[in-house]
C-alpha cells in the first residue's frame, strides 16, 4: 500500500473536523470550517450525518421566536409556499414537535473509551503529577510499548503490534477499497471530534508541548484502527449509522424566515437613521476619541460613553492591527495576540520605565513570591507524603477563603484587580523583534508607521482630539475554565490591552508622526496624546493606562475618567436589568467562584455593520452587532474595505458559527452543562470522568435555562456602506469571500451612498435584490 496515498487520505478526511483550541486560548471558530466550500444547507446535512448531530434550531427554539414576534408571518409563508409546503406556521410547529431525531446506539463506545484513556494520559500538559512513560517517543510508539501492560487490550507480545504507525494502518486497511479507506478514516476521526480537533491544533501550531511530545492524526488512526481490529469493533460504518428528523427542510426554511425578519428590522432602523441624521459640524473637535474593539459588547459601552460628553468612538478589530505574540512578564509565557488566521509578525514584551526601576524591582519580587507560593501549595496538595497532613492543617484557611468568596465576592474583587494591573504602571510595551523577513530583526520605522497609518485608514479617521484612547477589552471571572473565550477573539482569546498599549506607544513616537506627516500627508497635532486602555466586559469599567501622560493633559484625563465612571454605571444598569447597586452586582458576578454565567459574552450576535458611526449612533442595537468604522470617501482604491472583508468579516463569521452550532446542539458542538465539567490536562474539558473533549461553548453561555435559549441561532448578516461596484470588485478578487456568500455562510447587504443609500441584498452569482422586496412590502403589511 502506498504510504503517500494513505497520508493524503488522512489529510482529506481530517478537513471535515474543525480545530479545538485549548482552554487558555479558547478561540471561537466554525466547527464546520471544513465544509465551507459547499452550500450551508448541504454542509449541515453532511456534517449532521457524519457527526450524529443536530444542525438546525429545534421546534422549541422556533416556537419561542415565533411567539416573541421575531419571525415575520409574511416572510415565513412566502418561503414555505415557494418551496412547495402548504402547511400553516402552526401546523409546521406541531409537525416539528412530533418528530424527533432517532438516536442510534454507539456501537464503538468501548473503542472510544479506550482511546480517550490513552489520549488523556499522553496529551496531559502538566496537570498530572506522574507522567505517562515514553511520551518523548511520540504517541504511537509510547502506546505500543505500554499496550502490553493494559489488561483491557490483552495483547501478550510487543511483536504482535506493528513497529510503525504507517504499517499498522496498512495492516488494517489493505482489504478495503480506496473509497472505503476514506470512509473509514472520516468515520473514525469524526467519532471523537473534540480530541481530533485538539490534535489538529497541536499539529498546526507546533507548540512547545507538540515539539516535545509529538502526536499526529496518523498516529491516532493507527492506534484506533489497530485496536478496532483487535477487539472486533466496527471499522467501516453501517448504512443506518444515523437516522434523521424528516423535518430538516421545514426547519431550514423557518431559519431563513427568521434571518430575513431580523434583516428587515435592521434595514428599517438604518433607513430611518440615515433619513433623520443631521449634518454634523466637522470642525468641532471632540474632547476625546476612543477606539473600541468591534466586539458586540462594545456597542453598549460606546453608546453610554458618547452620552456622557463630547466624545467620539470608533470600532476596530481588537488586536489593533498588530500581528504579535505577547510575552507575559509575570510567567514568561508567550501567547498569540492576534487573529488565529493571521501569522504573528512581532514579539512584544514589557520594558521597565526609566524613572520607575525601584517600583519595577518591588513588582518582580512580589511576583516571585506569588509564583513560589502557588508552586509550593500545589506540590503540597498533590505529593502523596504531604497531601493528608496538608489538607488537615490548611482546611480552616481554605474554609475561610471559600466562605469569603461565596458571601462577599464583590468586596474581594477590587484588590484583586488592582494587583492584576500593577505591571502596566511600571512598564512599557516594546517590540523585541520583527519576524516579517523570516528572521529575527529589529522593527523598522517603516513598519511602525505602516501599523499606525493602517489603523487610521481602516477607520476613516478625519481629525484628532487632544486625548485618543485605544481601548482593548478583557473579561474577568472566577473558577471559569472557559474564561478565555470571553476575552478578545481578535487577540486569539487574550486580553486586548497589550495591543492597545503597543499601538498607543508607536503613535506617540515623534519619528512615526514625522513619517506620517511628510511621507503620507497625515497630520497628528502636537498636543494629541495616545493612551492604551482596557474595557472590562464583565463590570463595564474602563481602566486607562496613563502612567506616562504629560502634565498638561492630566486635568482633561481626570474629567474623562469621571465620565467613564458615569458610563460604567449606566451600562451596568442597562445590562444587568437595573439593580440599585449594579456595579457591586457586576463585581460579585466577576469574582463569585460559583457563578456559572459571569457575563453573556458575544451571545445574540447576528450582524456586522461596516460604516461610519453616524449610521448606528442613535440606535440601540442591544448587543446584536459587530461595529467596524469605515469611511468609503477616504478609501479611494478600496484597500481598507478589502482588508476589513478579508479579516474582521471572516473572524466574525467564525464567531457567529461557533455560537450557532453551540446553540443548536450543545452536547455535540458545545460543552454541555458546566455543572459536570472536569478539566483534563490543563487544556480541555470533558463531562464527568471521560468522553469527547468539548469543542464549543457551555450550555450556560447560550441558554437562560436547560430549555430556553438566550442566543438566537442566526447566520451572520453583514451590512456595508460603500459603493456596490467597489464591493463587487473585491469579491471578484477574493474567491474565498465570494464562496462564503454564494454558499450562504454569510449574508451581505450593501448600502450604496452613490444611489442615496439604497440597500440591496447579495444573491448567489453576484446577483442583487433591492431591499424593497423584503423590506418595504414588510412595512406596508404592518
Amino acid at each position: 500500500m502506498n504510504n503517500e496515498s494513505l497520508l493524503n487520505k488522512i489529510q482529506t478526511a481530517s478537513r471535515k473536523v474543525g480545530k479545538t483550541w485549548p482552554l487558555y486560548s479558547f478561540v471561537t471558530s466554525n466547527p464546520l470550517s471544513g465544509f465551507e466550500n459547499i452550500p450551508f444547507q448541504n454542509a449541515i446535512q453532511d456534517a449532521g450525518s457524519l457527526l450524529g448531530a443536530n444542525v438546525l434550531p429545534n421546534s422549541v427554539t422556533f416556537r419561542q421566536a415565533w411567539e416573541n414576534g421575531e419571525i415575520n408571518r409574511k416572510e415565513l409563508v412566502a418561503l414555505l409556499n415557494e418551496n412547495g409546503i402548504n402547511q400553516t406556521p402552526d401546523e409546521c410547529l406541531l409537525q416539528m414537535d412530533s418528530s424527533k431525531k432517532i438516536k442510534v446506539q454507539n456501537s464503538n463506545a468501548k473503542l472510544d473509551r479506550m482511546m480517550v484513556k490513552w489520549l488523556m494520559a499522553f496529551l496531559d500538559e502538566g496537570l498530572a503529577e506522574w507522567e505517562m512513560p515514553y511520551k518523548e517517543d511520540g504517541f504511537y510508539r509510547a502506546w505500543r510499548i505500554l499496550a502490553v501492560y493494559d489488561d483491557e487490550i490483552d495483547v501478550e507480545f510487543l511483536s504482535n503490534i506493528p513497529q510503525d504507525s504507517i504499517d499498522a494502518l496498512a495492516q488494517v486497511l489493505e482489504t478495503y477499497t480506496e473509497q472505503e479507506q476514506l470512509i473509514i478514516m472520516e468515520y473514525h476521526l469524526a467519532a471523537l471530534p473534540g480530541w481530533i480537533g485538539y490534535i489538529k491544533f497541536r499539529e498546526e501550531t507546533n507548540s512547545n508541548w507538540q515539539q516535545e511530545y509529538n502526536i499526529t492524526l496518523q498516529d491516532y488512526l493507527a492506534v484506533r484502527l489497530w485496536l478496532a481490529n483487535h477487539i472486533k469493533a466496527e471499522i467501516i460504518p453501517s448504512n443506518d449509522q444515523h437516522i434523521y428528523n424528516p423535518n430538516q427542510k421545514i426547519q431550514y426554511l423557518w431559519l431563513k424566515a427568521w434571518e430575513r425578519s431580523w434583516q428587515n428590522n435592521l434595514v428599517k432602523d438604518l433607513k430611518k437613521q440615515t433619513q433623520e441624521t443631521k449634518i454634523l459640524d466637522s470642525a468641532k473637535v471632540p474632547d476625546a476619541q476612543m477606539v473600541f474593539c468591534i466586539d458586540t459588547r462594545s456597542e453598549l459601552i460606546r453608546r453610554n460613553v458618547e452620552s456622557t460628553g463630547n466624545y467620539e468612538t470608533f470600532g476596530y478589530a481588537g488586536f489593533f492591527g498588530i500581528a504579535m505574540d505577547y510575552v507575559n512578564m509575570d510567567d514568561g509565557l508567550s501567547r498569540k495576540s492576534c487573529p488565529p488566521i493571521v501569522p504573528s509578525n512581532y514579539i512584544v514584551s514589557e520594558t521597565p520605565q526609566q524613572d520607575k526601576s525601584k517600583h519595577f524591582a518591588k513588582h518582580q519580587k512580589r511576583n516571585a513570591r506569588v509564583r513560589f507560593t502557588d508552586y509550593f501549595l500545589r506540590r503540597m496538595k498533590n505529593m502523596l507524603p504531604s497531601a493528608f497532613g496538608y489538607v488537615e492543617g490548611s482546611g480552616v484557611f481554605y474554609g475561610i477563603s471559600l466562605l469569603s468568596r461565596t458571601l462577599i465576592p464583590a468586596k474581594l474583587y477590587n484588590p484583586k484587580q488592582k494587583n492584576r494591573q500593577s505591571h502596566e504602571k511600571v512598564c512599557t510595551p516594546e517590540i523585541e523583534y520583527s519576524l516579517i523577513a523570516g528572521v529575527d530583526t529589529i522593527i523598522t520605522l517603516k513598519e511602525k508607521t505602516a501599523i499606525v497609518k493602517s489603523a487610521f485608514d481602516l477607520m476613516g479617521w478625519r481629525q484628532f482630539s487632544p486625548l485618543v484612547l485605544f481601548v482593548g477589552h478583557g473579561s474577568h471571572s472566577a473558577n471559569n475554565p472557559f474564561g478565555s473565550s470571553l476575552d478578545c477573539g481578535a487577540c486569539a482569546a487574550s486580553p486586548g490591552r497589550h495591543n492597545a498599549r503597543m499601538l498607543a506607544k508607536m503613535a506617540n513616537l515623534p519619528e512615526v508622526r514625522n513619517s506620517l506627516k511628510y511621507d503620507h500627508d497625515l497630520h497628528i497635532p502636537e498636543q494629541t496624546v495616545f493612551l492604551g486602555a482596557e474595557h472590562n466586559t464583565t463590570t463595564d469599567e474602563i481602566v486607562v493606562f496613563d502612567s506616562e501622560i504629560p502634565d498638561f493633559h492630566k486635568e482633561q484625563l481626570l474629567r474623562l475618567k469621571n465620565d467613564l465612571g458615569k458610563a460604567q454605571q449606566a451600562a451596568s444598569q442597562e445590562r444587568l436589568g437595573g439593580p440599585t447597586k449594579c456595579i457591586a452586582s457586576a463585581h460579585r458576578k466577576a469574582n463569585d467562584w460559583a457563578e456559572t454565567r459571569p457575563e453573556w459574552g458575544l451571545a445574540r450576535n447576528a450582524g456586522f455593520i461596516v460604516g461610519p458611526r453616524s449610521l448606528t449612533k442613535n440606535i440601540n442595537l442591544n448587543g446584536h452587532c459587530f461595529l467596524h468604522s469605515y469611511n468609503w470617501e477616504l478609501d479611494k482604491n478600496g484597500e481598507a474595505l478589502e482588508g476589513i472583508m478579508q479579516g474582521p468579516m471572516v473572524v466574525t463569521q467564525w464567531i457567529n458559527n461557533h455560537y450557532y452550532f453551540s446553540t443548536v446542539d450543545n452536547e455535540k458542538f458545545g460543552a454541555g452543562s458546566k455543572i459536570t465539567h472536569n478539566i483534563t490536562g490543563k487544556f480541555g474539558v470533558v463531562q464527568g470522568n471521560g468522553g469527547d473533549l468539548k469543542l464549543g461553548l457551555p450550555l450556560q453561555s447560550v441558554n437562560e435555562s436547560d430549555e430556553k435559549n438566550y442566543h438566537q441561532p442566526l447566520r451572520l448578516s453583514v451590512l456595508i456602506q460603500a459603493p456596490k461596484e467597489r464591493i463587487q470588485e473585491i469579491l471578484l478578487r477574493n474567491e474565498n469571500l465570494k464562496n462564503l456568500l454564494d454558499n450562504e455562510w454569510i449574508y451581505l447587504l450593501v448600502m450604496d451612498p452613490l444611489t442615496k443609500n439604497k440597500i440591496e441584498r447579495y444573491q448567489k452569482g453576484m446577483q442583487w435584490v433591492p431591499s424593497r422586496t423584503f423590506h418595504e412590502e414588510f412595512v406596508e403589511s404592518i
